[in-house]
């Protein structure tokens, strides 16, 4: 599994050397202009890979997925997505933490593709986190409506634009300060969702209804989508679940993005990494599983409109067992949780940013910083475009706004196949050139085959995402563009970026894996050894 190590220890050849010097002069002058710095902490690392899993796709979305799917149909789509985040995540973790560069995968895929993946890559990857932001405020927006309808949702828009902007403007250490606190509560929220889940399940409710499996069995295991009858289905129910399961994943791979600003990155990225089955296990599968024991998929309350904790299944199993109270204490973690992800957003697409600067495909202003190490003008581009939030307010324009937030889900799977594309290229030439695999800080024995599985299934779901309008009678216009449009424009982008930078795809002998080693050696060192129990247990948890 993973294997820890000082770093790499093959020959490596004096035209590679010479490439490394080079590069080194340069990376000398912009430190003098500044540059990012390692500001992040372990325990923020674990708490941004942490908070990058949990969100409103688990407390909300989980809604429509149990009522396509049925209880199995749901457990079993998030299974599936779950393996698929993992081989995802390793692949990542595996290149992050022996290169943690600014920029993250965008980086790497201009080292082991070529520039023109890096800046597919790159533009999509800003655009989805980009489009999330104003799509979060929107949604803390109506959160706040579960209390006070009477106001203006552009002034809760508003506030909290204040507050996102506020917190990484003063940089990475206290974007990771804040992320620290707001994922320690959607943790401490999931876990009592789910310890009163089961509570909820044995019978300890007000009510003293023992649910037990009835909803398996009543209305079934399976939803028949659409009413269609049968496997078929079935099938699709089960299908329909694994879109919405990805959005409710796509957001892990910001740990590869906070890599360049991260404190020995060489002990602490792998240790977030390794971690990451334990978080798709507990949260998720222990999430769904709870949420199709107490809920069955044909209570009309998962059919509701609204985006605030009403529709939540855990508050749906809550008012159904006669605990009053608990849907505000839930919402307000609601709350927290969009502006966590509103924060989340704006930090990664200003480094998505600064990270496609770096590669070369966006103007070279985007790498200014500030003397603390913060890239200003890709922060203030990136945080303009929150004023997409606004157009939520109205009906009309907040249809169009609608379409760009839908397409951010297959964006999102895109990226997650990009990652799996630039590991199988890092793979091949890290073996071509004789570098020894267990030398890497963090490896696999899973791999180079999760990476391929990774990249098939991200391909399948995506292609497959837009079943749904072909069924007789359900033909959108609308739904068929925003699930296809970002498929299509991936290896269009491609070819353009491609026509436009002629360079050909790297050879996996001329790989580069020596260039930004020195640095990242250099800031490598063991941490002190836990003074007593308390110490021992933080070490573990983070």
């Amino acid at each position: 599994m993973g294997v820890d190590a000082k770093g790499p220890s093959p020959i490596v050849s004096e035209s590679v050397a010479e490439k490394d010097l080079d590069y080194d002069s340069e990376s000398q002058v912009v430190h003098e202009s500044g540059t990012l710095q390692r500001q992040l902490k372990n325990r923020h690392i674990a708490m941004i890979s942490i908070g990058g899993v949990i969100g409103t796709g688990l407390f909300l979305g989980t809604a429509t997925a149990l009522q396509n799917g049925g209880p199995i149909g749901l457990l079993l789509g998030y299974i599936v997505v779950g393996t698929v985040c993992y081989s995802v995540m390793i692949s990542l973790g595996e290149m992050i933490a022996y290169l943690p560069l600014p920029g993250g995968h965008i980086k790497l895929a201009e080292r082991f593709v070529d520039p023109a993946f890096s800046f597919v890559m790159g533009w999509n990857y800003w655009y989805n986190w980009t489009i999330f932001l104003p799509a979060e405020l929107s949604a803390a927006a109506v959160l706040m409506n579960f209390w006070n309808k009477s106001v203006n949702n552009a002034v809760w828009i508003t506030m909290c634009l204040v507050v996102v902007v506020t917190i990484n403007m003063f940089g990475a250490g206290a974007y990771g300060e804040a992320e620290f606190i707001f994922a320690s509560i959607k943790v401490i929220t999931i876990t009592g969702l789910i310890i009163l889940g089961i509570v909820l399940d044995l019978g300890g409710g007000p009510n003293h209804d023992r649910i037990g499996f009835r909803y398996w069995k009543n209305p079934g295991p399976f939803a028949q989508y659409d009413n269609i009858p049968g496997t078929k289905g079935r099938f699709l129910g089960w299908f329909a679940v694994l879109t919405q399961a990805a959005f409710s994943f796509i957001g892990t791979e910001i740990v590869a993005i906070a890599a360049g600003e991260a404190k020995n990155p060489r002990r602490n990225l792998p240790k977030a990494i390794k971690r990451v089955y334990i978080r798709i296990l507990l949260f998720y599968i222990g999430g769904v599983t709870i949420i199709g024991l107490i809920v069955p998929s044909s209570d009309p309350g998962l059919s509701i409109t609204t985006s605030d904790a009403g529709k939540s299944p855990f508050v749906l199993a809550i008012k159904q067992a006669g605990i009053s109270g608990l849907p505000s204490v839930i919402n307000a973690a609601l709350l927290t949780s969009a502006w966590s992800a509103a924060s989340s957003d704006l930090y990664t697409s200003s480094r998505a940013l600064y990270g496609l600067a770096m590669a070369g495909n966006a103007p070279k202003i985007f790498l200014k910083c500030t003397k603390n190490g913060l890239p200003i003008v890709a922060l203030v581009t990136s945080a303009a475009f929150s004023a997409l939030a606004y157009m939520g307010v109205s009906s009309g324009s907040g249809k169009v706004f609608g379409w760009f937030v839908n397409m951010t889900s297959i964006a999102g799977l895109m990226t997650w196949f990009g990652i799996s594309v630039t590991y199988i290229r890092f793979h091949k030439g890290f073996k071509l050139q004789g570098f020894d695999r267990k030398t890497l800080p963090y490896a696999h024995i899973l791999q180079p085959y999760a990476a391929w599985y990774g990249m098939f299934m991200c391909l399948l779901i995506c292609f497959f995402s837009g079943w749904s309008v072909f069924l007789r009678g359900n033909w959108q216009t609308d739904q068929f563009v925003t699930n296809y449009l970002p498929l299509a424009l991936f290896p269009v982008l491609y070819i353009i970026a491609k026509l436009w930078y002629r360079t050909p795809v790297v050879k996996p002998e001329e790989m580069d894996f020596i260039t930004g080693l020195k640095e990242i050696e250099a800031e490598t060192y063991d941490e002190p050894p836990p003074r007593n129990w308390v110490e021992r247990f933080w070490q573990q948890l983070m």
